[in-house]
C-alpha cells in the first residue's frame, strides 16, 4: 500500500502542467466572388461548446474580407476549424480543417484565406 502511494505522489509531483500563454489571432477571409454571402463566422474546436458556437466575422470596410480578432490565455498547442457562410454552410467540404498551430509562449499571429480555398498566409508579429 505505501509503494502505491509513493508511486502516486511521483506521479503528481513529477507531472507538470503547461503554462498558459497569451494568443492573440486575427483571421482574414476573402470572401470576393463567393455568392450569396450574408454572413460569415468560424467554428471550431476553440469554442464552447466544440464546434457548436459560431464566432462572427465581420467585414466593416466592405472590401469583401471579413475579420475577427480573437484573444485568449491558453496553453493549448493548435485549434482546428473552418469558415462557414449564412450560418450553415461549411466551406472545405469533404475536406480536412484548417489548423493552426502554436508555440509555447504569446504570439500574435494573422491568419489570412480565401473561402473555400485549402491555402492560407500565416504571419507572426
Amino acid at each position: 500500500m505505501r509503494s502505491i502511494f509513493i508511486l502516486c505522489i511521483a506521479i503528481i509531483l513529477g507531472s507538470c502542467v503547461q503554462k498558459q500563454h497569451l494568443k492573440t489571432v486575427t483571421l482574414k477571409v476573402d470572401v470576393r466572388g463567393i455568392e450569396d454571402v450574408q454572413t460569415i463566422g468560424v467554428k471550431g474546436n476553440f469554442t464552447s461548446p466544440s464546434w457548436k458556437v459560431e464566432m462572427p466575422l465581420t467585414d466593416e470596410d466592405g472590401d469583401g474580407i471579413f475579420e475577427a480578432e480573437l484573444s485568449q490565455e491558453t496553453a493549448v498547442h493548435a485549434i482546428e476549424f473552418k469558415f462557414v457562410k449564412n450560418n450553415s454552410i461549411y466551406e472545405l467540404q469533404g475536406e480536412p480543417n484548417r489548423v493552426l498551430k502554436f508555440e509555447y509562449e504569446p504570439e500574435t499571429i494573422f491568419y489570412v484565406t480565401k473561402f473555400n480555398q485549402k491555402e492560407s498566409e500565416i504571419s507572426k508579429k
